[in-house]
């Protein structure tokens, strides 16, 4: 395997922090962007990586960097995917490479990682929030340091934003806001405030109108000129209003600003020199190019948006190696969004929701094929679930496509306005279980229990891809309430799919294999790993049974009975938080029916947040690939077998 050497430009060779950029001119600054530019495309086209978004803030980062006295003025990044300049440029130049990788640094800001770093990010809209309180921290113990939130990529699409904007306008606290506006997130934005900034972005003849106006009343001096500019001054707010956007942030309490080139880092280190003398809360708008400086991720801002296998630099031309097995088999998410829509076809009630993730989850398919039935609600989560609860209100029958992760920022809608209501809505979570290199932030970790604990949830997960869409049609005929079904990241198995559809019985489970030695109670997809357990065990003389729960809640006690009647030794596994999950499940159940004597042993995620890498390196770590599964069984029955058998 050929060693990649990646190489920094002269400048960027020489900054091993904020310090050494600061040393530097600002007429060297746009070589410092060149290099930094071309050493994340260098890296990111070997080793993969969140893209686009990083490479559109170049400039601002450098720029951020060279004027603020970093790290002692704060620095928050939102959706943390833009911070990967800024960790180049603050000690992380050489490990860089290591980005997203098992042991390596993490993708996105991490607090304990760099003291640049101030507040951990991935999921959007936090930044202004954080910063606010960062902010009024600093007057409580009287510090002196400025306070900074780049909220861009969609994020300020988020309803939290607007919370962090009215209170910090309000406290009229000493705090600088810029907004990113490159007019995409992962997906392209949606919903009127996008459409607003895009008013904004072409609205920049304003401050140019106003001042050509302004001289020529100055020229009428003598014949009434400054009783004119008099008039002029106090109708000025209302045309600002009128004509210009940005009085929506100027409305909130902010002194608005923009918007300006983000990608002239000479003009913007000058502008935010200015911005630093000034107090806050200030917003400061730049407009963006998300990909800027890679031609193929310009043209294609939604397929460039992070690259999982390696490119030519110059052309974005895959270099991924061809599979040696033909065909490849079809991702989770896929499975999810070609069955909704051939559930669609069938059922003139379903429609589909997702909150900015059209692509990620794969609703993509049915927002092109049925518009008019598929909704993609931005970055607002909440909001989406309370607006499927909405369309349940009325007889339709919504599919809600959202991350596990991202899901939980919509739990007291998912308890308050869906489950309390009986409402018929379903959510397919997808990145359930841990999701590889994004890290703790993404893993879908959480979503066993938080659903579980919901007074008449159902709870499912599948096996296989057929389970999937079975599950799926499960769900649509399912009258009595809401239900969850939650489906991990990456490819699934391949298998061959019947045609149709079929039914199944809620709360059943099922046996998938025969043993005497011990029984595998599985949960979901990661029961594939019990597969080659099972035949690694047998060569140790072990036989060991494997049976799918499918359902979490309701359990099937009928299974579980003869599961506990039959063996002694059991091991549950899930690809989440062992507390309150589906082995706690099978616990609370065996501990309520009196069954007592078998020994169980559970395995998931442990009482700690997983780090990044790939799916498989996470499961080996945490004991519940395949190479754990066969030694937590042969520590639970291999020493009393070997005995019995001898």
């Amino acid at each position: 395997m050929v060693e990649h050497q990646f190489i920094p430009g002269p400048l960027l060779s020489k900054i091993d922090s904020p310090a050494d950029l600061r040393e530097l001119p600002v007429e060297q600054l746009p070589q410092v962007c060149d290099e930094l530019r071309q050493y994340i495309i260098d890296i990111v086209s070997v080793h993969g990586g969140h893209f686009g978004a990083s490479l559109g803030v170049v400039e601002l980062t450098v720029a951020l960097h060279h004027v603020y006295n970093t790290p002692v003025d704060q620095v928050v990044w939102d959706v943390g995917h833009q911070a990967y300049g800024h960790k180049i440029l603050t000690g992380r130049r050489d490990t860089f490479p290591t980005n997203r990788k098992y042991g390596g640094i993490s993708g996105f800001p991490k607090r304990s990682e760099s003291q640049y770093d101030t507040f951990g990010v991935a999921h959007a809209s936090t930044s202004i929030s954080a910063a606010l309180g960062m902010a009024k921290a600093r007057d409580i113990l009287k510090s002196e340091n400025k306070v900074v939130a780049v909220i861009g990529d969609g994020a300020m699409t988020g309803g939290l934003a607007f919370e962090g904007l009215n209170n910090a306008g309000a406290d009229e606290s000493d705090l600088v806001v810029i907004l990113n506006d490159n007019r995409i997130s992962i997906d392209p934005n949606v919903g009127a405030l996008h459409q607003y900034l895009a008013r904004i972005s072409s609205s920049g003849g304003w401050n140019a109108l106003k001042d050509d106006v302004w001289a020529f009343f100055e020229k009428l001096e003598g014949v009434g000129g400054h009783t004119l500019q008099k008039i002029a001054s106090k109708v000025e707010d209302g045309v600002k209003a009128a004509i210009t956007p940005g009085m929506l942030f100027e409305a909130l309490g902010f002194r608005y600003i923009g918007p300006i080139d983000g990608h002239d880092v000479k003009s913007l280190a000058k502008r935010l020199e200015e911005v630093r003398k000034l107090r806050g809360p200030i917003l400061l708008h730049i407009t963006t190019v998300k990909g800027k400086g890679f031609a193929p991720a310009e043209e294609d801002q939604v397929k460039w948006h992070a690259s999982s296998s390696p490119f030519d630099k110059l052309t974005g031309a895959s270099l991924a190696k061809p599979s040696s097995n033909g065909a490849k088999a079809p991702k989770w998410q896929d499975v999810f969004g070609r069955a909704v829509i051939d559930l669609a076809k069938m059922d003139e009630r379903v429609v589909g929701v997702t909150a900015a993730m059209p692509s990620g989850t794969s609703l993509k398919y049915m927002l092109e094929e049925m518009p008019d039935r598929a909704f993609d609600v931005g970055i607002a989560e909440m909001h989406g679930v309370v607006f499927a609860a909405g369309l349940a209100t009325q007889g339709l029958r919504p599919f809600v496509a959202i991350y596990s992760t991202f899901l939980q920022r919509g739990f007291d809608g998912v308890v308050h306005d869906v489950a309390l209501q009986d409402l018929p809505v379903v959510f397919c979570m997808d990145r359930a279980g841990v999701a590889g290199a994004d890290g703790p932030t993404h893993h879908g970790a959480l979503d066993i229990p938080y659903m579980r604990c919901i007074q008449k949830m159902v709870v499912a997960a599948p096996l296989d891809e057929q389970d999937l869409r079975d599950l799926m049609y499960t769900a649509l005929v399912f009258e009595d309430g809401p239900f969850s079904i939650r489906y991990p990241r990456g490819q699934a198995t391949g298998m061959t799919l019947r045609g149709g559809f079929e039914s199944l019985e809620i709360g059943k489970g099922r046996k998938i294999a025969d043993g005497s030695d011990i029984a595998f109670v599985t949960y979901g997809a990661i029961g594939q790993y019990v597969f080659e357990a099972r035949e690694r065990l047998s060569t140790r003389g072990i036989d060991a049974a494997h049976y799918d729960l499918r359902f979490c809640k309701p359990l099937d006690e009928e299974l579980l009975s003869k599961v506990f009647t039959d063996f002694s030794k059991i091991i549950t596994v899930e690809d989440g938080v062992i507390d309150g999950g589906a082995g706690s499940a099978v616990v609370e159940w065996a501990s309520d029916n009196g069954f007592a004597g078998p020994e169980v042993l559970r395995l998931g995620l442990p009482d700690k947040f997983v780090d990044h890498g790939s799916q498989r390196q996470l499961h080996d770590e945490v004991g519940i690939g395949p190479d754990g599964l066969v030694e937590h069984a042969l520590q639970l029955v291999g020493e009393q077998h070997q005995v019995e058998a001898a």
